[in-house]
């Protein structure tokens, strides 16, 4: 897995000046528009975690509404993004391991991750979700927020491995082409995958993309 983790820093560090070209795609721009109403009220007044916050899209329209936002991510050329987004003093950005959050930063009231568990392993879906759970209080509220696969408007599939993991080949302006892990997770995959973590989950879906939420159970860790 390490090599896939790796290939995908690599990839998101390179695709860090054109990442927001994604949001320009002319067919999704009513969905942004109603999810960038739909998510703000969710996180008012909260202290919030933000698991892989890539340029900041997201973060920009969360951070006006909590009270403080933690922002991680691995690749520091998209963060460098992030920081001219938002309010210096209403967010800490952190470079950081998804898989490895620090314990230091406390419990937070919720938590966010955009577009990151489609990039989560099968295998380590279970991995991720707990290191998050041990961040949050109980009761706390979670949004995973990600893209649906729309034949026409997203990359194609390219290939499929043995864990059920499905690929994408996706090329820079520049030219140069990466390997991507893309998983498309189905309404079941992602409610057995909070079992023991989470309560009272709701998927909420619109043409091209899809929002699972749920309010996290207490933990010990």
């Amino acid at each position: 897995m390490a090599s896939i983790d790796s290939d995908l820093h690599s990839y998101y560090s390179a695709r860090a000046p054109e990442y927001d070209n994604v949001h320009l795609k002319p067919e999704r721009q009513a969905d942004l528009r109603a999810i960038e109403q739909w998510l703000p009220p969710i996180f008012a007044g909260a202290d919030v975690l933000e698991v892989a916050c890539g340029t900041g899209y997201w973060t920009q329209f969360i951070a006006p509404v909590a009270s403080h936002v933690l922002a991680i991510d691995g690749s520091i050329e998209t963060m460098n993004i992030a920081r001219g987004r938002v309010p210096k003093d209403r967010v800490d950005f952190v470079v950081g391991d998804a898989y490895a959050l620090p314990k230091s930063a406390g419990k937070f009231d919720a938590a966010f991750a955009g577009f990151w568990f489609s990039h989560v392993p099968k295998p380590r879906r279970v991995e991720f979700l707990r290191g998050l759970n041990s961040m949050l209080k109980s009761g706390a509220k979670v949004v995973l927020l990600d893209n649906r696969f729309i034949e026409g408007s997203s990359s194609p599939i390219s290939e499929q491995d043995v864990d059920g993991n499905t690929y994408q080949s996706r090329k820079l302006i520049d030219g140069r082409t990466y390997r991507v892990l893309k998983n498309f997770p189905s309404e079941t995959e992602l409610k057995s995958s909070i079992d023991g973590l989470g309560a009272r989950p709701m998927l909420t879906t619109w043409d091209f993309y899809w929002a699972f939420t749920y309010v996290a159970k207490g933990s010990s860790a």
